[in-house]
């Protein structure tokens, strides 16, 4: 049977993922355990930030054949809803150059010609959600300035894990996927939408994690 790891920041996020199931391990990184979907599943609540999440993809990593992702996240003009993060960057990883910033991708040596910054998640195996880039950074982007930054990117959506969730998977020789789901616009009205949206959307991502899972 497939082991597979779930990242999620936030207990709110992980709680939603098949709700009042599993086993349960204390610790620095709440663990969840349990089987679901002809897999075994830990779900681990990583914490906030790039740190955190990539600590965690490789603590518990290596034990697994997938590296998942699921939770929440900001949108750079991106409908609401729930999406199938098809690549990831990490938007404050590069080079100050004087007058810019450029972006290279995790990892890499930041000088020299910039290569694409993104890592490719795993094939979308055909679940129906509109596929998006995300910029990841170790920041809350509530700044419409900032936002249009990202966008530049090619990026539509905004959190703080995922970009380390993929640099940490490649490391590791690991695939990973990661499905969030749009609680806020990245602007000043930021952390008020996410307060209030983040239990529901945290649901909405869930529910298509345990669908994903019926198609691996």
């Amino acid at each position: 049977m497939p082991n597979l790891l779930i990242l999620a920041a936030l207990p709110e996020e992980a709680d939603a993922l098949f709700p009042n199931t599993g086993t349960r391990d204390a610790g620095p990184i709440p663990l969840r355990h349990l089987t679901a979907r002809n897999h075994n599943l830990t779900i681990a609540t990583c914490g906030l930030g790039k740190v955190n999440a990539a600590l965690a993809a490789g603590l518990f990593g290596a034990a697994a054949d997938l590296i998942l992702m699921t939770g929440t996240c900001g949108a750079l003009g991106a409908a609401p809803g729930a999406y199938w993060i098809a690549e990831a960057l990490q938007h404050d990883y590069g080079a100050a150059d004087p007058g810019t910033f450029r972006r290279y991708r995790a990892g890499d040596w930041p000088m020299g010609e910039a290569a694409e910054a993104h890592f490719t998640a795993m094939p979308d195996p055909g679940l129906g959600l509109p596929h998006a880039r995300i910029a990841s950074g170790d920041s809350f982007i509530a700044c419409p300035q900032a936002a249009a930054d990202l966008q530049s990117l090619g990026a539509t959506l905004v959190d703080m894990e995922v970009g380390a969730v993929a640099q940490a998977a490649a490391r590791l020789g690991k695939p990973w996927a990661a499905i969030k789901a749009v609680t806020d616009e990245a602007n000043d009205a930021s952390g008020g939408d996410f307060q209030a949206n983040l239990l529901r959307v945290a649901r909405s991502a869930a529910v298509e994690i345990e669908r994903f899972l019926l198609m691996l």
